[in-house]
């Protein structure tokens, strides 16, 4: 059976077949042991009895209380109470007198018993199973024992006294034990096998809703899903799990295609500029006069789309990192090289720098080139969104466990709903997009890529002209 259904009532089945097979034999054998043992234990007490009534009740040799009426009726009330048969034998082995209880036996009379049972019984005791030579036509179950007394101080063998039982009776029992042990195993299979096949079938039906959603899920339909329901077992966590990674990879496909959408947008847009001005210098329909105010053009968009090139490059070099390099570092000259870079765009706007670091250096934590790039990124975005003549604001503090860096601006408030937004690949604020023309929309999703490499946190606030983006990271 290939399904799991099959293997699991298959298995079920046969545990529960084993387990009655090997509990009914081995209770089937004790209780035929526990009988066998019983009727041998009645059997001998019977012939005990029998040999102790007789050795006190023979005084002589000649044996003739073997014929008397009342040696004959106790034996006939011993064989009927115990329903066995009685036999009496001389000490050389010839039946003197047999009964059944309710008969006596005459085609017993004066017949020899075998001489190695007359050796037995003489030697102490004889029990098994015979049919003394085919004077029974089945197979009964004897015990026989020797009768002795004591004759002038000495012990004296009288004679011989034979107790059997049917075989049949015994054989009867262990026959029923066993009927009503196969009859009840029968009946617990069938019930194991009706519940092993409907805990089956509710076992196996959501792994089988699972593996349909799987091949329609790789077939392209990216919203299907797996019904729960109330399952909280290792099935239910298998389709909450293969539902969770349909999620993620339905987010996964959306950003691709807004990836691809967004590159496309990028890298067209320069590229129809580039092309339309080129042709429109070669055709002779931009005047000679013109055509290097539209070779700066075309130079200007051709520098963009290096910059979106080189931007995607760097931030799939990011992406592919597994962790980033730990160094120690000083974060305030870190940021303070930063600014020194873009002071040619500082003075151009007029901006008041107000640098709140402390005297003593604070040492960090990480990749010294990638935090570089985070605030420098910070740092040019601030510069870029400044109002003329506005203040620039620069803060490291040190609490803790983390240091926080602060890079803050004076200007258009960015929105509420977009300030979530902001570190998505290719997101432009719609106020953005007049006041930063050269961007490519992939400076802030690179800082947030390169602090969730470090494991830390970015936060941008808003509101009342003043802008601030705030990010921690671990001192050293």
């Amino acid at each position: 059976m290939k399904t799991m259904y099959g293997r699991q009532f298959a298995t079920m089945v046969s545990m529960v077949l084993l387990s009655f097979l090997m509990l009914g034999a081995s209770f089937a054998t004790l209780s035929y042991q526990y009988t066998i043992r019983d009727k041998k234990d009645t059997l001998e007490q019977n012939a005990r009895y029998i040999a102790q009534f007789t050795s006190n009740s023979v005084i002589a040799e000649d044996g003739e209380v073997w014929r008397t009426a009342e040696f004959q009726n106790y034996l006939s009330s011993v064989a009927k109470v115990s329903d066995s048969h009685v036999i009496v034998a001389t000490p050389e082995g010839v039946i003197v007198y047999a009964t059944s209880g309710s008969a006596t036996l005459r085609q017993f009379q004066n017949v020899p018993l075998s001489r190695q049972m007359v050796d037995a019984i003489v030697g102490g005791s004889f029990v098994g199973m015979t049919t003394l030579d085919g004077l029974y036509s089945e197979t009964r179950y004897l015990v026989g024992l020797p009768i002795t007394t004591a004759l002038n101080g000495t012990p004296y063998l009288q004679g011989l006294v034979l107790v059997s039982a049917s075989a049949s009776n015994i054989s009867g029992v262990w026959r029923d034990l066993s009927a009503i042990l196969l009859v009840t195993a029968l009946a617990v299979v069938l019930i194991a096998a009706i519940i092993s096949s409907v805990t089956s079938m509710r076992q196996s039906q959501p792994i089988k809703e699972v593996a349909a959603a799987a091949r329609q899920f790789g077939l392209g339909q990216l919203d299907v899903r797996v019904d729960v329901g109330s399952r909280r077992d290792e099935v239910g966590e298998l389709a909450e799990a293969f539902n969770a990674m349909a999620e993620s990879l339905s987010k996964s496909e959306q950003r691709r295609s807004e990836f691809i959408a967004n590159v496309s947008h990028e890298l067209k847009t320069p590229m129809t500029t580039i092309a339309g001005f080129a042709d429109g210098i070669l055709d002779g329909t931009i005047p000679p006069e013109q055509e290097r105010h539209y070779l700066e053009i075309i130079s200007s968009e051709t520098r963009r789309l290096s910059r979106l090139v080189r931007s995607m490059l760097d931030l799939s070099r990011l992406q592919s990192d597994e962790r980033a390099a730990q160094q120690q570092f000083d974060i305030c000259e870190t940021l303070v090289r930063a600014l020194v870079t873009l002071e040619s765009k500082v003075n151009a706007k007029g901006l008041e720098v107000n640098a709140q670091l402390p005297d003593e250096p604070v040492p960090v934590w990480g990749d010294q080139d990638a935090i570089t790039q985070v605030c420098y990124n910070l740092l040019d975005n601030a510069i870029k969104f400044s109002q003329e003549g506005g203040t620039l604001g620069l803060g490291v503090t040190a609490k803790g466990a983390k240091a926080t860096v602060t890079i803050s601006n004076q200007g258009a408030d960015i929105p509420p709903e977009e300030q979530q937004l902001i570190f998505d690949r290719f997101h432009k604020t719609d106020y953005s997009r007049s006041a930063d023309r050269d961007g490519v929309g992939l400076g802030l999703y690179i800082v947030k890529t390169i602090l969730n490499s470090h494991k830390e946190t970015i936060t941008c606030t808003s509101g009342d002209g003043v802008t601030k983006f705030v990010f921690t990271l671990t001192r050293a």
